[in-house]
């Protein structure tokens, strides 16, 4: 036995998975996660609307480095959550 930290890969191997109800939970508060945060963005200042616009283009892959799918997913995200406050009832 050693004192070391585990390595990202033998902390991943010791994670137990997540069952099927936890997975529908996760996905229940994922949902109720977005419509808050919709709701929240509704009444936002256009000032903090640029500002998650911009955290938006920040979570993009930087010059030089490689994109990578769930990167690019999550800026899109961002995005598609822009659109729906924009046209969410006030």
């Amino acid at each position: 036995m050693t004192d070391r930290d585990p390595s990202p890969s033998e902390s991943r191997l010791q994670t137990p998975l997540l069952t099927d109800a936890e997975l529908v939970q996760l996905q229940v508060r994922t949902i109720a996660l977005e419509s808050v945060v919709v709701a929240l963005l509704a009444e936002s200042t256009p000032e903090q609307l640029a500002r998650v616009r911009a955290m938006a283009a920040h979570i993009l892959p930087r010059t030089g480095h490689t994109a990578h799918w769930l990167t690019t997913h999550a800026a899109t995200a961002v995005g598609m959550l822009l659109d729906r406050a924009a046209s969410a009832p006030r």
